[in-house]
C-alpha cells in the first residue's frame, strides 16, 4: 500500500483528504465506531508502512499502529452509535452516522472524504469519494480502519467487565459459538441489539 491516491488528489486541489471507516456493522452486541483521519505527510514514514485493512492484522499490531496513527496524523476523529440507536434507525444509517461524528471530531474540515464501501454519506455536502474495498487500497482509509477497530475492540473489552459471562474480551459481540451458547444460556443483556435476527429470536 502506498500514498499515491492521496497524493494524486493534492496534486488536483484537494489539500486535506480524509479517509473513513468504520467498525462493528456485523456484531450482536455493542456500538458501531468509525474513524476519520487526515495525512499532511507526501511519502508514508517507515513506521507507518505496515498500515493496511485493519482485518489482516493481529490485535496486538493494531494497537502499536493505531498508537503512531494517532501521533502521526494531521488529524483524527472517532465517532459511534451505541446498540439503541443501531435498534432504531438500523445498522446502515447508524453507520453513516458514526462516519458524520467521526468527521465532526477532526480538528480540520476535510477538502475530499474517502469512505470505504460502495455508498456515499446521505445529506453529507462536503465532496467525497466511496471506494469499494478502500480499506485494501487506499493508505488513509486503511488507517481509519486501524483506529475505528481498536476504538471499538476497547469499548468491547471494558463491556466483558461488565458483563463477563458473554465473553464480549474474546468474540467482541460477534455470533460466534461461544457468544451464541451464551446467549442462548442468559439472553441478551443491557448492550445487545434487539433488531438483529439471533438477539430478537431469543427475545421472541
Amino acid at each position: 500500500m502506498n500514498f499515491s491516491y492521496e497524493r494524486d488528489l493534492r496534486s488536483q486541489g484537494y489539500k486535506l483528504v480524509a479517509g473513513i471507516d468504520e467498525a462493528g456493522r456485523g456484531p450482536l452486541a455493542g456500538p458501531v465506531v468509525a474513524a476519520a483521519v487526515i495525512f499532511d505527510f507526501q511519502e508514508i514514514p517507515e513506521n507507518l508502512r505496515p498500515v493496511t485493512d485493519s482485518k489482516k492484522l493481529t490485535a496486538k499490531k493494531r494497537e502499536v499502529l493505531s498508537d503512531i496513527i494517532l501521533q502521526q496524523a494531521a488529524a483524527c476523529g472517532i465517532g459511534l452509535c451505541d446498540h439503541e440507536t443501531i435498534d432504531r434507525i438500523n445498522i446502515l444509517q447508524a453507520s453513516f452516522l458514526a462516519m458524520k461524528k467521526a468527521l465532526g471530531n477532526l480538528s480540520q474540515k476535510p477538502d475530499l472524504v474517502l469512505i470505504d464501501g460502495h455508498l456515499p454519506l446521505p445529506n453529507y455536502s462536503s465532496p467525497q469519494e466511496p471506494i469499494i474495498n478502500g480499506d485494501n487500497l487506499i493508505f488513509s482509509i486503511a488507517a481509519a480502519s486501524i483506529l475505528a477497530k481498536v476504538a471499538r475492540d476497547r469499548i468491547m473489552n471494558e463491556m466483558h467487565n461488565k458483563y463477563p459471562r458473554y465473553f464480549f474480551n474474546k468474540h467482541k459481540g460477534y455470533g460466534t459459538k461461544l457468544h451464541l451458547n451464551a446467549l442462548k444460556l442468559y439472553g441478551p443483556c443491557e448492550i445487545h441489539r434487539k433488531s438483529f435476527r439471533p438477539v430478537k429470536q431469543i427475545l421472541s
